[in-house]
Order: structure tokens, then sequence, then C-alpha cells
């Protein structure tokens, strides 16, 4: 029987602390690596949506570009240096306030960048479902975005009561750990299974529904111009406009890219709130290769929507051409139009097709 008010099995008087592994140097040169990219890029993301050539997003489009590469860059300061840090130190030297603090806005940001993905979800249903509401969208996903916003708040909070710095004598070693915090092991699961479900099963649910009602549309429609319906052309009312489908596809390769980066790691993390004692079997580069490659989707999201939009390629060439030489205004001009999209297409989204 487990002493009152612990968490962890067997008691720390019994615990022998890690180090700093081969494997976990690998995790941290991989992470440093992933937090550089990821800070270029998303920097670069967010000052061209803020006040770029981005800024041809329909209104609409704007905050959510700005929330999701708002997201990643949360994801990018706190989340990656944190565990990079963490794992060169090995014990927690920053204290109990600290240690609540930082595993909060922690779990705040993995939130954050799940829900934002579920918003762009339900927005893209909505723009394909139902083409003639977008008078209303912009103010629809003001009240989304927040929702996820505050959503992300209120379900990191109960980091701030169960994590705390817990110093184990016996060897000299200081951890930020959830020991004393459940007074059963199954306390723990659950606690672990509800953040995995609000993190990953529930935004894959709601993404998979959207996509799935989207795609059954556009092949409903298909058919029903296939079957000699093409007179709806001529009305506009039926018609997806080209803008609109490459904001579609923009916002599906996005959300495979995180399915494609967490669903390894938390399928593992699963195995291990159930079978603990293959934390001992497992090899430990598994586990830090896995949370390696989840951290990679912060670096996909600038990528992706950099692919599918050219006005984001010109604003990188421009500064790429502006810090390599003292461009005038007018070359500028010049590299703008170079780079910019083909005539008759406009970036995704963009008001003057209608892309929302």
């Amino acid at each position: 029987t487990p002493h009152p008010n612990t968490s962890q099995y067997p008691p720390l008087s019994d615990w022998d602390p890690p180090s700093f592994t081969r494997a976990a140097q690998f995790r941290v040169g991989a992470t440093l690596v992933l937090f550089l990219f990821a800070a270029c890029s998303n920097l670069a993301l967010l000052a061209s949506v803020w006040c770029g050539r981005g800024r041809r997003l329909a209104s609409h489009l704007r905050p959510l570009m700005l929330s999701l590469a708002s997201a990643d860059l949360m994801m990018t300061f706190v989340v990656m240096p944190l565990d990079a840090v963490w794992n060169v130190t090995v014990q927690w030297y920053g204290g109990d306030v600290l240690c609540k603090l930082l595993c909060f806005l922690k779990l705040f940001a993995m939130h954050a960048s799940a829900f934002i993905l579920v918003v762009i979800s339900l927005d893209r249903q909505h723009a394909i479902l139902h083409p003639l509401d977008a008078l209303c969208a912009h103010r629809r996903n003001r009240r989304m975005l927040l929702l996820a916003w505050g959503l992300s708040l209120l379900l990191a909070s109960p980091q701030l009561f169960i994590f705390q710095a817990v110093r184990v004598e016996a060897v000299d070693f200081t951890q930020c750990a959830t020991h004393g915090s459940f007074s059963r092991r199954w306390q723990e699961t659950l606690y672990n299974m509800f953040h995995f479900t609000s993190l990953y099963v529930i935004p894959l649910l709601v993404m998979s529904c959207c996509y799935s009602r989207i795609l059954l549309h556009i092949h409903q429609q298909h058919l029903r111009d296939k079957a000699g319906e093409s007179y709806l052309r001529r009305s506009g009312t039926d018609i997806i406009p080209k803008a609109r489908i490459k904001t579609l596809k923009m916002t599906v390769v996005i959300v495979l890219s995180f399915v494609v980066c967490w669903t390894p790691y938390y399928l593992l993390g699963i195995w291990y709130w159930f079978q603990p004692e293959m934390l001992h079997v497992t090899p430990e580069y598994v586990h830090h290769a896995l949370f390696v490659f989840g951290n990679l989707n912060t670096c996909c999201d600038p990528i992706i929507y950099g692919f599918y939009t050219p006005s984001f390629r010109a604003d990188l060439a421009a500064c790429c051409h502006r810090t390599s030489c003292d461009a005038s205004p007018r070359s500028l001009d010049q590299l703008s139009t170079r780079q910019g999209p083909p005539s008759g297409e406009s970036d995704p989204g963009t008001n003057n097709q209608g892309g929302d």
C-alpha cells in the first residue's frame, strides 16, 4: 500500500535520479534546431499576415492565421526551451512558483495550438457548406477564437495546483513533478487521459467531422454537375471559388501535419500510462525521438502556409533581398511583381475572389 498523498511507485527514498544521457543530448540538439527554425519562420509568418502582403487575406481569415502563428510561437518559446534546459539540468532549479507557471504555460500553449486548428476547420466547413453566410464569418470566428483561448486557459489551470518542486533529501535532488498531488495512481492516469482527450481526441474528431462533411459536399456537387445540373454554375450559388479551394487544401494539410506529428507521441503516452513498467523496457531514444517529431508540427505550419500563399513567399524574398543589399523601393516593387501570384489567381482567402 502506498504512502498517503503520493502518486509515485516506489517511494522516493528508493528512487534513482535521472541523468543527462546520450539520448537526452540528441533530444536537446534536435530541439534547439527546431527552435531556431520555428522561431524564424513563425515570426516571419506573423509579420507577413500582420503588416505585410498577408494583409490581403479576407478579414475573417487574418485572425485565424495570426492566432495559429501566435500559438506556434508559444510552443516555440515556452515548450521547446523549457524541454531543452530541463533535459540539460536534469533536475529542477527554478523553484516552486516557476515550476507551476511553466507547466501551466506549456499545457496552455499545447491546448491553444490544437483548439485553433479546430476553429480553422469549423470556419472552412461553414465557408464551403454555407457560402452565402460570409458576412457573419468575422464575428463568428472572433467568438470561436475567444472560446478557444479561454478553454485553453481553463484546461491548463490545474497545472498551477498539481505541479510542485519536490525535493528528495536522500539523493539531494529536486524535481518539478506531480508527486504528492494524487492519492492513487488511477487518479493521475485519469488526469492524463483527460488531457489526452482534450488535446488530441476531441480536436481530431471535430476536424475529421468537418473535413468529411466538406468532402461529401464537394462529391455531391460533382455528381450534380455530371448529372447535367450545370445551370447552377450560372447562378453563382453552388460554385466553390478557386481561392476558397486553395485555402481548403492548405488547412487540410495543416491539420494532417498535426495528426501525423503528434499521433505517435500520444499513443506512446497511453501505453506508458496503463503499463508504467514499459518505461524500463522501451529504449530511451524512442521517447525522445517521438517528442522531437511532435514538435516538428510547429515548424510545418509556416512552411505549408508559404507553399500555398505567394504573398508570404514574396515577403520572404523581399526581406532576404533587403538584407543582402540596399534595395530601392522601385526594385522591391519589381521583386513583388515577380514573386506575386499569376494573372487571374489570388492568395487563398483574398477578398477580390470571395475566398473566405
